[in-house]
């Protein structure tokens, strides 16, 4: 683990004092009343005005950042001022500057790189004619590319190209491709052997106001999505996007959703356990893996039906459910009725105890006491990680609390403005964070080889 992750980490289920912390306890309750005191008690308690200088920088400090929240504003601008700056430099129009950026996944450098590399491949590539492979006349009818349909020139539209077909034909094209998703931003021509890309513009022209929304949604988007610094906050319901520094240390991101996840993997943040090591860890808790390995562990087959038993007391005269109802003896899984005082009864088995001694059963009870381990080590370390994650939310929870009804309180006791009191929830977020770090520190272990123990020897240590 990262040095700087090295503080005291409490197992989780070994000792009861953390047990009670932030776990729903009676400690929560005290916790909570300390804000609900008598005015006597609280006025006790003196604040400090810290404005120092020092302060100032610790603060700035704490909360530089390697990346940038977004909002639906900030990206429309960011996205316009990108498509002026092309726009400008390459002297072609906003238009054909969108369509350029979109193919360069929103790369301004890499458009001006390949632009001033070759401009006829870049034209050719992304469908941008410099002159109509068909004129369009004015002032005369023409047959419409799709329904063959005569139509006169107001009636008709082309794209670069110069193809023309009738306003509703482009209307049905268009719609269709924005239905479809995404791919209508790489529009192209109707017309089967012409590559001439269809722009924002025609989509304004000649789409519905239903259609003209959706594709404005997925041009947004695409800024995001498109663009390797940039993601969306993955919280549920969230419109916010993430401009991250590549290259800048941590991958840890909070959202002005507050919801905190890493860059990298953009599951929920996890420092200091690396992202396959969460991969995994999500998908061990998810798979099927481990209801095989407490059948295995935890039940025997029937010796007819092969169903998996369950004997959780009792005897070891087995009766399977209907409509087996094979009777059997659990120990040698022999059937019962070979079974009596003779061979120890009910509950002992002499045939088993003699064929075990002879080897007869090693290797079904080997497989059977390695899925046992297997199974009693993952749930160690899972009850422990589960225990640890509820005890934050717990802790998220007060926290909001806290802040919409104690702080407040508090605030009008001491006469001192909330601003006074922000170091409160600056303490209550660092519990949320200790219990974040503290809950990933068991899928490190549970992933910890065991050759390494050194590592296992300082991980041991840290939890004590």
């Amino acid at each position: 683990m990262e040095s700087e992750d090295d503080f005291d980490m409490h197992d989780a289920n070994n000792e009861s004092g953390e047990d009670d912390f932030y776990s729903g306890g009676d400690d929560d309750a005290g916790a909570m009343a300390a804000y609900d005191d008598s005015d006597a008690d609280i006025a006790d308690y003196e604040f400090i005005d810290n404005d120092s200088d020092d302060s100032d920088d610790l603060v700035s400090h704490r909360h530089q950042q390697n990346y940038t929240i977004l909002s639906e504003v900030d990206i429309r601008q960011r996205q316009e001022d990108d498509i002026i700056r092309i726009s400008t430099v390459l002297s072609i129009s906003k238009v054909e500057a969108s369509i350029l950026l979109r193919h360069y996944s929103w790369s301004v450098s890499k458009v001006h790189d390949e632009w001033f590399a070759d401009e006829e491949k870049v034209r050719r590539t992304v469908g941008l004619l410099e002159k109509p492979v068909v004129p369009f006349p004015d002032g005369r009818e023409m047959t419409c590319g799709i329904c063959f349909e005569t139509y006169p020139c107001n009636r008709l539209h082309a794209a670069a190209c110069g193809h023309p077909f009738c306003n509703s034909c482009w209307a049905g094209y268009i719609g269709t491709a924005i239905n479809d998703g995404p791919g209508c931003l790489v529009l192209r021509c109707p017309d089967p052997s012409c590559a001439a890309a269809v722009g924002q513009d025609m989509i304004n022209a000649l789409a519905s106001d239903e259609d003209k929304e959706k594709y404005f949604r997925y041009f947004i988007r695409s800024y995001i999505e498109d663009n390797r610094k940039t993601k969306w906050c993955p919280a549920p319901g969230c419109d916010y996007a993430v401009d991250f520094i590549l290259g800048g240390g941590s991958y840890d991101v909070t959202c002005r959703c507050s919801y905190s996840f890493c860059w990298n993997c953009t599951e929920e943040a996890h420092r200091p356990v690396d992202c396959g090591t969460v991969a995994k860890w999500i998908l061990k808790n998810s798979a099927e893996s481990e209801n095989m390995n407490w059948i295995l562990a935890n039940s025997k087959p029937c010796p007819k039906c092969k169903r998996p038993i369950e004997k959780n007391q009792g005897c070891m005269h087995i009766t399977c459910t209907p409509p087996c109802k094979f009777e059997f003896c659990w120990l040698c899984l022999g059937a019962w009725s070979e079974h009596g005082e003779r061979t120890g009864g009910f509950y002992a088995c002499n045939r088993y105890e003699t064929a075990k001694q002879e080897g007869v059963y090693d290797e079904a009870e080997k497989r059977r006491e390695m899925a046992k381990n297997s199974l009693e080590r993952y749930t160690h370390y899972y009850e422990r990680w589960a225990t640890n994650q509820s005890s934050r939310q717990k802790a998220l929870a007060d926290l909001q609390q806290m802040q919409s009804v104690h702080l407040e309180k508090l605030s009008d006791i001491q006469c001192q403005p909330e601003s006074q009191l922000k170091f409160i929830t600056e303490a209550w977020l660092q519990i949320v964070e200790c219990r974040r770090v503290l809950k990933w520190t068991y899928a490190y272990g549970f992933y910890l080889p065991e050759h390494e123990h050194a590592k296992r020897q300082f991980f041991e240590y840290l939890q004590e």
